[in-house]
């Protein structure tokens, strides 16, 4: 009898659903997620920042980007609160950057002008060398990055505090 079991054929249609749920499973499984957002008040305004809060996310930034939404932009959240550095590695538009603190006061901003593309033969290490440094100037847990203008236009400034909710973000660093 168990080998009669072992040996019986399954139907066609219990095959094919087995096979499909597979399929769809595997799918679900590699599809790339959602990119995650944050509101944030910046000012007297609202903001939907794009949560970059990994080492690919944070290194890609908003490198090659064309254009940032008026009230869009990004939000990368590190791990630990120590000294940061950005530089517009593949950017083609300025970007304003406000570094913040763990509890959300602003310890620098910048405009971040764009800079030659890497050219023909220059390799990574010597591209992104030559790249111009923006420093937190004191530890920081969080940068936000927004159309350029967006800080002046606001009248944020160093010291300034941005709500940002710290127990939220710092679970979503890695």
């Amino acid at each position: 009898i168990l080998n009669r079991l072992r040996s019986k054929p399954r139907t066609p249609k219990l095959t094919i659903l087995i096979l499909l749920g597979s399929l769809l499973l595997a799918g679900a499984w590699h599809r790339a997620p959602a990119p995650q957002h944050y509101e944030v008040q910046i000012g007297a305004e609202r903001f939907v920042l794009e949560i970059a809060a990994n080492q690919r996310t944070r290194s890609t930034g908003l490198s090659g980007r064309e254009s940032v939404d008026r009230n869009g932009g990004m939000i990368f959240v590190f791990p630990l609160e120590k000294m940061q550095s950005f530089y517009m590695r593949d950017c083609i538009i300025p970007i304003d950057v406000a570094f913040l603190d763990s509890s959300g006061v602003v310890t620098a901003t910048y405009t971040m002008q764009p800079e030659a593309l890497r050219k023909a033969g220059e390799s990574k290490t010597a591209y992104e060398r030559r790249l111009a440094r923006y420093s937190s100037l004191s530890p920081a847990q969080y940068a936000i990055e927004l159309r350029a203008g967006t800080l002046d236009r606001l009248g944020i400034e160093k010291g300034d505090p941005i709500g940002v909710d710290n127990e939220y973000l710092s679970r979503l660093a890695n």
